[in-house]
């Protein structure tokens, strides 16, 4: 119960308006940081509403893969620039970013990772590396600005960020593939 409580004291810290405009002020930290931690605070918060309501996890997410696919849409439609962008702009886009990645991301990941085969979360994996690189290529080699609220600079910048964020998950696909991780549990 008291990761529960750090998961809210951290999400409503990261809600304070100057937290949150600082944040928002360089594209990366928006996406790479910002956005992560929202989700981190509802993995945190999920421990609570396991608790609570367990039969509601056990009826919709008795396998893991509602639970998951939640959390893919939820994080692929924050990918978007318009979404970022919006987000910035339109108070109740903003307000939908801080219920959407903790409560429709975080929670269900929590839940639903557990659960999954290994193959399963492998696919996960393949997906956010292809999306990632698309992404970054999108951020990268777009000729016009994608997001209104910020620089080309910047975009480019985010755009080698998910480049990193891919290759670093493609490592990580091959560490596990030569070391067995139940050795280490």
């Amino acid at each position: 119960m008291k990761q529960s409580l750090y998961g809210l004291l951290v999400l409503l810290f990261l809600a304070l308006p100057p937290v949150a405009n600082l944040m928002e002020s360089v594209m990366i930290i928006h996406m790479h940081m910002q956005m992560p931690l929202l989700i981190f605070t509802g993995f945190l918060l999920a421990r609570f509403f396991q608790l609570r309501v367990p039969r509601f996890f056990e009826k919709w997410n008795r396998n893991g893969i509602p639970g998951i696919i939640l959390f893919v849409i939820i994080v692929a439609y924050w990918t978007l620039p318009r979404s970022m962008d919006e987000a910035l702009t339109t108070q109740s886009m903003e307000g939908f970013k801080f219920i959407s990645l903790p409560l429709f991301a975080g929670i269900p990941l929590r839940d639903s990772w557990k659960k999954l085969k290994p193959i399963i979360k492998n696919i996960i994996f393949y997906f956010f590396i292809i999306l990632f690189s698309g992404m970054g290529w999108l951020y990268i080699d777009s000729p016009v600005q994608l997001c209104n609220n910020y620089l080309i600079i910047d975009q480019i910048t985010l755009g080698w960020g998910f480049l990193t964020t891919a290759i670093c998950m493609v490592i990580y696909l091959v560490y596990t593939a030569f070391v067995d991780p139940t050795k280490y549990e």
